[in-house]
């Protein structure tokens, strides 16, 4: 499978640590319900799986942020549901709800019955990738993605969004050998589907465990950095030739970076509650550094979201600029773009990452 020349490198030059002429810049949930494009799409399309797997329409709906802004990377339209959803849970969309499982694992039986789902059921998601890879003609690289195993576990056992986590941490704590059981599968099954991924075309892939903050300190090293880590253990680390970059992302996880850190990958998300300058201390060299600016400070004027950008730039400070692999930013929000956000403001925010990191290099 040949794909375009790409012409951007500079996302994948910051993921393996590798000095680059300015600060590159995507946005967790780019693709979205905060451009009138996407919702114009959406409706199209009739409901957020009809266009999650239809592949002109996954690949029309990646690539409209691209049209609008200068971003350096593009991110594969998808949901993190879609694993337990083709392991039989029957996933659908609630208007206004968010997600939900039809069939949640709640009891020993549901949760032994699990097994990695064929990935031929994911088949969509793959076709979508290499649709991707052609239509962007190179411009800049395409991201693909899974949740972690926890995250995932949270939703299947859940059966949908939490406020408290009640029926998964009741799992946890009270029979551990099923949640263990639980996120076996769910890692081996989170490999797999990523490294599909990456055959079909994926040039950096990441885990999102948007939940493992939730977790106790001990716990979220049993049960959400030691699974996250077997996945890690499982990827392609090339494909064709070609180095694929890592990114770990724990939302709520800026106490546990130091043990992050130790994580088989090339890359780590921080929140906004990370100081980048600690954590630059803290990680050195060994990991490229991902974020972290509050997503609700693109409700404020362009002015304002400007100077908050200059701040998370200069609180990481001077970039590596010489030979070899050294301290690297990857400038992103703390965590996904609020549906609410001015599309403009967006604009405000990628101009001023741009010109204040070339200035810091200057």
């Amino acid at each position: 499978m040949t794909f375009p020349t790409l012409q951007n490198d500079s996302f994948l030059r910051a993921c393996h640590g590798l000095a680059t002429d300015y600060t590159p810049i995507w946005l967790m949930r780019q693709a979205g319900r905060y451009l009138p494009e996407y919702r114009a799409t959406r409706a199209q399309a009739g409901s957020f799986m009809g266009l999650a797997t239809n592949v002109n329409f996954a690949t029309e709906v990646t690539l409209q942020p691209l049209a609008r802004y200068p971003l350096d990377a593009a991110i594969l339209f998808s949901d993190i549901l879609t694993v337990p959803d083709a392991m039989g849970l029957g996933l659908n969309f609630v208007n206004g709800e968010g997600p939900r499982f039809e069939r949640p694992v709640r009891d020993e039986a549901s949760v032994r019955a699990l097994q990695v789902p064929d990935m031929n059921q994911l088949k969509y998601v793959f076709d979508a990738v290499t649709s991707i890879r052609h239509a962007l003609q190179g411009r800049v690289p395409l991201i693909g993605f899974s949740g972690s195993p926890w995250t995932l576990a949270c939703y299947m056992v859940e059966g949908a969004g939490s406020d408290d986590y009640r029926l998964v941490k009741t799992m946890l704590y009270s029979r551990p050998d099923l949640m263990h059981h639980l996120l076996a599968i769910n890692a081996d099954a989170v490999a797999a589907y990523l490294n599909a991924q990456i055959d079909a075309g994926a040039q950096a892939v990441m885990i999102f465990d948007s939940w493992g903050g939730v977790l106790a300190d001990a716990a979220f090293h049993t049960f959400s950095l030691a699974y996250t880590a077997r996945v890690l253990s499982q990827l392609k680390r090339s494909h064709g030739g070609v180095d694929i970059p890592r990114l770990v992302f724990t939302k709520g996880g800026g106490q546990w970076l130091a043990q992050m850190a130790q994580l088989d990958c090339e890359v780590l998300g921080v929140d906004w509650t990370v100081n980048l300058g600690a954590a630059r201390t803290l990680v050195g060299a060994s990991k490229t550094l991902q974020g972290n600016l509050d997503p609700n400070v693109l409700f404020a004027q362009p002015p304002q979201i400007a100077a908050e950008a200059v701040a998370v730039l200069d609180s990481f400070g001077k970039p590596h600029s010489g030979p070899g692999r050294g301290p690297s930013l990857i400038f992103n929000l703390g965590h996904g773009i609020s549906q609410h956000t001015p599309p403009d403001h967006v604009s405000a925010l990628v101009e001023a990452a741009h010109r204040h990191s070339r200035a810091l290099r200057a």
